[in-house]
C-alpha cells in the first residue's frame, strides 16, 4: 500500500514538471483559441487531481505509520505482560495480596494491619525495629522468639539465654535463630539491655544464632483509652494488651526466617537436646493439620507454630488484642476452625486436640518469681518438667574432696564428685575454696565444671579461678625450659604453689591442662570475691591420663 502511494506521488511530480512544455507544444499545433482553452483547463484540472492524490497519499502514509507504531507498542506491552506474569507467579501469596491492595483501582480492599492499628500511619518507621543486632539469618528449621520487658526486681533474661544456648550442639546452633525482643520504648533502657547481651554473647551475635530487636516507640497505640473487662483493673488490661502486641511484632519479624516458630519467655530453663526433640516431634506428626505443638503446659511457653500459620494467628490476635489475653485468643482460633456450635463441649475438645498436640515430658520450666506485671509474684512450675540430670556418663579419678563452704542439707561435695547428686552450699566469700586431692598423682588432660542447675540457675560461681597443683613443681619447670617453652611462667602461681589455668564464665569453667605441668596432685576452685547468692556445683569432670604408681 505504501509503495502504491509513493508511485502516484512520483508520477504527479513528473506531470507537474512537464506540463508547461506539453502545453506549449500543443499550442503550436492548434489553430483555434477555444480548443486551446479547453485543453488547458483539462490539464489544470488533472494537475489539481494529482496534487490532491498526493496529499491523500501523504495522509494515508502518516496513518499507516501510526498504525504500525500501535502494533509495535501492543507487541511490546504483550511481552512486558508475559514478564510481569512470570514475576507475579514467583511472588508469595502474601506479597500478591499486598500488591493487589496497592494497585487495584476497585473500591474493595483487603484489611491490613493499619485497619487494626491506624495510628501506625502517622509515623513512617512505626513498623521498623528501633534496635537490630545480629546477622539476619534465614532458612533455618526453628526460630525461637523471646519477648523481654523490664522487671522491677530481677531480670532472668541472661540465665534464660545461657540455658538455651548451652544445650545446643554445633549443628543445632547452625540450624536455629534465637530472637530476643526488648519490648520497651525507653531508648536508654533498650540500648543498655542490647549492649549487655552483645557483650555477654558476642560469638552468638556474630554467628547469627542470636538476634536482638526492639520495636519502634510508635508501634504501640495509646493505652490510656482501654476499657476494663473481665474484672481486671486498668493496669492489668494494659499489660495483657501490650503483651498481645509484643507477640504480634515478634511473630511478624520471625515468620520469614524458618520453618517453625517457637514462642518462649525470658524466665525459663531448657532441657538438653530440646531443639532436636521439638524438630523431630514436628516432623513425626502423621498429619499437617496440627496448628500448635506444646512443649510446656504453662502459659505461652514452648508453643510451636508453622511459620506459614503465623499470618493467620497475627491477624486474629490483632482483631481482638484489646479484648482478651493471648492464651484465650489462641483457644478461640482453634474453636473457630473445628468446633461445631451444635455439638457439645466434649466434641469440641476432641476436635481441638487434633490441632493442639502436647509433648511430654515438658522441655521448658518456668523459673521466674517476679512477674513482668508490677507487684505480681508467681511461683508457677510445670509438673511435667521433672528433675533434670545434668550429669553425663563419666567416672572421676579417686580423690579426697574438701571445701571451706558450708554444705546445705545432704547436697555434699562427695556426691557431686561421684556423679550421684549436686553440691549445694551457702553464700561463699572471698578466700573460700573447693579442692580435689588425688590419691595418686596423675595427668589430667581436660577439666569441666558447671555451676547452677535447672531448678536454681542463679546459684552459680562468679569470679572463681581453676587452679592445679603439680606433683613436682620444680620438675615441671625444668621440662618446660628443656622444651624451649616457659609454659609454667606464663601462668599466675599462688603463694602455696598452685597454678591458675582457668576461670568461670557464665557459670562454666572448662579447658585443657598443659601437659608440661606433668602429673597433678590436686585441682582447686578458689573464690576471689564475695558472692551474693548460694552456689551449686552440678558437674565435675576431670579427664585423666596415666596415674603415678
Amino acid at each position: 500500500c505504501c509503495r502504491l502511494f509513493l508511485k502516484l506521488s512520483a508520477i504527479s511530480e513528473l506531470l507537474i514538471i512537464f506540463l508547461p512544455f506539453a502545453t506549449g507544444l500543443l499550442f503550436s499545433h492548434l489553430i483555434s483559441g477555444d480548443v486551446v482553452d479547453i485543453y488547458q483547463r483539462e490539464f489544470l484540472a488533472l494537475r489539481d487531481r494529482l496534487h490532491a492524490a498526493e496529499q491523500e497519499s501523504l495522509k494515508r502514509s502518516k496513518e499507516l505509520n501510526v498504525v504500525l507504531d500501535e502494533i509495535k507498542r501492543a507487541i511490546s506491552e504483550k511481552q512486558a505482560l508475559r514478564d510481569i506474569n512470570r514475576t507475579w507467579s514467583s511472588l508469595s501469596d502474601e506479597t500478591k495480596l499486598k500488591l493487589w491492595n496497592i494497585t487495584n483501582k476497585n473500591v474493595l480492599h483487603l484489611p491490613t494491619i493499619f485497619h487494626h492499628l491506624p495510628h501506625l500511619l502517622s509515623k513512617e518507621n512505626s513498623l521498623q525495629p528501633a534496635i537490630h543486632l545480629g546477622q539476619g539469618r534465614t532458612g533455618v528449621s526453628i526460630v525461637m522468639g523471646i519477648p523481654s520487658v523490664k522487671r522491677e526486681v530481677h531480670s532472668y533474661l541472661t540465665d534464660t539465654l545461657n540455658s538455651l544456648i548451652s544445650e545446643l550442639n554445633q549443628q543445632e546452633k547452625e540450624d536455629s535463630v534465637i530472637v530476643v525482643m526488648i519490648a520497651e520504648t525507653d531508648p536508654q533502657y533498650t540500648t543498655g539491655v542490647a549492649e549487655n547481651i552483645k557483650s555477654l554473647f558476642p560469638s552468638e551475635i556474630h554467628s547469627g544464632l542470636l538476634e536482638v530487636i526492639s520495636p519502634s516507640p510508635h508501634f504501640y497505640p495509646d493505652f490510656s483509652r482501654l476499657r476494663e473487662s473481665f474484672g481486671d483493673p486498668k493496669e492489668r488490661v494494659r499489660w495483657r494488651t501490650k503483651q498481645n502486641l509484643d507477640y504480634c511484632f515478634l511473630m511478624m519479624y520471625a515468620q520469614s526466617k524458618g520453618i517453625y516458630y517457637v514462642q518462649l519467655e525470658d524466665d525459663i530453663v531448657a532441657k538438653p537436646n530440646y531443639l532436636s526433640t521439638m524438630k523431630n516431634f514436628a516432623l513425626q506428626q502423621p498429619s499437617e493439620e496440627w496448628m500448635i505443638l506444646e512443649f510446656s503446659q504453662l502459659g505461652f511457653i514452648g508453643k510451636m507454630f508453622k511459620s506459614l500459620d503465623l499470618s493467620l494467628i497475627v491477624e486474629f490476635i490483632l482483631m481482638f488484642y484489646k479484648d482478651k489475653p493471648i492464651d484465650w485468643l489462641l483457644d478461640h482460633i482453634l474453636w473457630v476452625k473445628v468446633c461445631n456450635p451444635e455439638k457439645d463441649a466434649k466434641h469440641c475438645d476432641r476436635q481441638k486436640a487434633n490441632l493442639r498436640i502436647r509433648f511430654k515430658p515438658s522441655l521448658f520450666q518456668h523459673v521466674g518469681t517476679h512477674s513482668s506485671l508490677a507487684g505480681k509474684i508467681q511461683k508457677l512450675k510445670d509438673k511435667d518438667f521433672g528433675k533434670q540430670s545434668l550429669r553425663k556418663e563419666h567416672v572421676n579419678p579417686p580423690a579426697e574432696v574438701s571445701t571451706s563452704l558450708k554444705t546445705y542439707q545432704h547436697f555434699s561435695l562427695e556426691k557431686a564428685y561421684l556423679r550421684e547428686d549436686f553440691f549445694w552450699a551457702f553464700t561463699p566469700t572471698a578466700g573460700d575454696f573447693i579442692r580435689f586431692r588425688f590419691f595418686k598423682p596423675l595427668r589430667i588432660e581436660r577439666f569441666f565444671f558447671r555451676s547452677g542447675n535447672i531448678e536454681h540457675p542463679e546459684d552459680k560461681l562468679f569470679n572463681t579461678t581453676v587452679e592445679v597443683l603439680p606433683f613436682d613443681s620444680l620438675q615441671s619447670d625444668k621440662e618446660a625450659l628443656q622444651e624451649g617453652r616457659a609454659t609454667a611462667f606464663k601462668y599466675h602461681r599462688t603463694s602455696d604453689g598452685y597454678i591458675q589455668i582457668g576461670s568461670f564464665s557464665k557459670g562454666i569453667a572448662e579447658g585443657e591442662v598443659d601437659p608440661s605441668f606433668g602429673p597433678l596432685e590436686a585441682i582447686r576452685l578458689s573464690i576471689q570475691t564475695d558472692s551474693p547468692v548460694w552456689i551449686i556445683l552440678s558437674e565435675v569432670i576431670g579427664h585423666s591420663g596415666q596415674a603415678i604408681k
